[in-house]
């Protein structure tokens, strides 16, 4: 992820009126796909025929297609990948979205659907010949029903919105990405966003029961169910994670958790990073399963420290935070059982949050690691990729020779506790040279990601950043099948394509090309 300090939100305002621009020319602008957009299912449609399509099915207001009212949606948090689409919809009711996308299966134009824009892959980077869907509009909590302990949201909700909206009654929703002030739960349904707190309550995935949306022709589908389980097949856990390429979601019910009565974090320093990686191993492996387990190597302390003023130990070579909530009894003695384990495993410092006020700001720099490393730097590549937690130390070391061997500084953030790491990749986007080591340095973790037992991506999604590591974790025989997968429930492949699963001509092109990283690659990591 290419990202710039401030790009939480690039959604554009609409306009009143008719565009200034008469219809006869809008298909004289430039659409020449950028950075390997692929070609549509079918020859391109025009703006003009786009626009005049669209026109009878949405008010003026809610149908852009001048080139400073698309500019704002040519990208998500991935600034590197950009592209301005034909049109971009905002459409206001569900019959408007079936109308559109049927509309636009007609037609052949390809749709991206996008929620807030806060995505790390380029997810919803717009298609140089189709549309952008907007869900802006679909911001409305439909119902709250604290019997059944869940939440009816419309997809262009806020993530913290939710638990906001539902406090009074005593629940939270739990998954809670750093984002969660600015993403929707729509945007989480696709990527099966977690969180840091994700360890203990689950992703994305564990916290919905059912979603209903669109199919590509416009046709309306409902995955899940509100009882505990659903006939048939499990297709809900198939939408989940999908990037927007299998359906466009208007609603999803969510459930609710109760909020603990007390809840405490542990801030636990290392000398080492080894110590503090196998600390955590060594939480999970006697019984505890903390609310919360977070790991920040030296560098993204004292980013996140001069940002934040959160009270880190500055002296540490890592870092912890690992929260209990519950009862008190309960927490006071995983408190106790954790600081044992800690202290066991090297902790060189405890310090446990006596109040509410400090917990919240031991958490405050965790949560602020992405725009406080953006006051580093021009530019920051964030991957996302998830290792075995018994690797985390090794990969923080490998990380340490990369960093000399492509000349570029590098902030490391994990969730600890289920491996997922979040390495920011500091560099100047001005300067060729610079991202395309970037680039590599962010393929070389993701590959040794893969060969120590891992994946490519925990929550970020693929989008368009990690095709090519897609080609590396998965064998033609699985992408073939994915892309089966997705020809079933979008048999034109209209919806977000070129992202996410690569075409098997792609990855024969990239295997052609590809020079081995990782071990093999650097004889000084074959001990890892």
């Amino acid at each position: 992820m290419l990202a710039h300090p401030g790009w939480a939100n690039t959604m554009a305002a609409g306009f009143d009126g008719e565009s200034a621009i008469a219809p006869s020319r809008l298909d004289e602008r430039d659409t020449t796909p950028t950075r390997d957009a692929p070609a549509p299912a079918r020859a391109a449609v025009s703006q003009a025929t786009l626009v005049d399509a669209l026109r009878g099915l949405l008010p003026p207001h809610a149908l852009m297609w001048r080139e400073e009212e698309t500019t704002p949606y040519e990208c998500d948090g991935l600034t590197a990948y950009r592209e301005r689409p034909l049109a971009v919809a905002l459409p206001e009711t569900e019959e408007q979205v079936s109308a559109i996308l049927a509309a636009c299966h007609r037609l052949g134009v390809p749709v991206v659907a996008r929620g807030a824009g806060t995505g790390l892959s380029g997810g919803a980077m717009p298609h140089a010949n189709g549309l952008t869907l907007s869900l802006a509009k679909f911001n409305r909590i439909v119902k709250v029903d604290t019997r059944a302990r869940t939440a009816t949201v419309q997809s262009g909700v806020r993530n913290l919105a939710i638990s906001e909206a539902v406090a009074p009654h005593g629940f939270y929703y739990a998954p809670d990405p750093s984002s969660q002030i600015a993403c929707t739960i729509g945007g989480n349904v696709a990527e099966n966003s977690g969180g840091v707190h994700c360890l203990k309550y689950g992703l994305t995935l564990h916290n919905v029961l059912q979603v209903r949306g669109f199919l590509a022709d416009g046709s309306p589908a409902t995955f899940g169910s509100l009882a505990l389980d659903a006939p048939g097949l499990d297709l809900i856990s198939v939408v989940v994670g999908s990037e927007g390429m299998l359906a466009v979601i208007v609603e999803v019910v969510v459930k609710l958790t109760p909020k603990p009565q007390v809840a405490r974090c542990i801030m636990a320093s290392f000398d080492n990073v080894r110590a503090a990686g196998d600390a955590v191993a060594a939480i999970i492996a006697n019984g505890l399963i903390p609310a919360g387990l977070e790991m920040m190597d030296k560098p993204m302390t004292a980013a996140v420290e001069a940002f934040v003023n959160a009270g880190y130990d500055l002296d540490a070579a890592a870092i912890l935070l690992c929260e209990s909530d519950g009862t008190p009894e309960e927490v006071q003695e995983e408190i106790l059982r954790m600081k044992s384990v800690l202290v066991a495993a090297g902790a060189t410092q405890l310090e446990v949050s006596d109040n509410e006020a400090q917990r919240l700001r031991f958490w405050s720099g965790r949560k602020n690691a992405f725009p406080a490393s953006g006051r580093l730097s021009p530019d920051y590549m964030c991957m996302d990729s998830t290792i075995p937690r018994a690797r985390l130390a090794d990969m923080l070391l490998a990380i340490g020779e990369m960093e000399r061997t492509f000349g570029l500084r590098c902030c490391n953030v994990f969730h600890a506790g289920d491996g997922n790491l979040h390495p920011l990749i500091l560099f100047d986007a001005n300067d060729p040279d610079q991202l395309h080591r970037a680039e590599a340095f962010g393929a070389e973790i993701l590959e040794l990601s893969v060969a120590m037992g891992g994946t490519i991506s925990g929550e970020h999604g693929v989008g368009a950043e990690k095709l090519n590591s897609m080609c590396v974790q998965f064998s033609e025989s699985e992408r073939a099948q994915m892309l089966a997968l997705k020809a079933a429930f979008d048999p034109q492949g209209l919806l977000n394509p070129g992202k996410v699963i690569p075409t098997l001509a792609r990855c024969a092109e990239y295997g052609r090309m590809h020079v081995k990283r990782g071990a093999l690659a650097f004889p000084e990591l074959e001990r890892f």
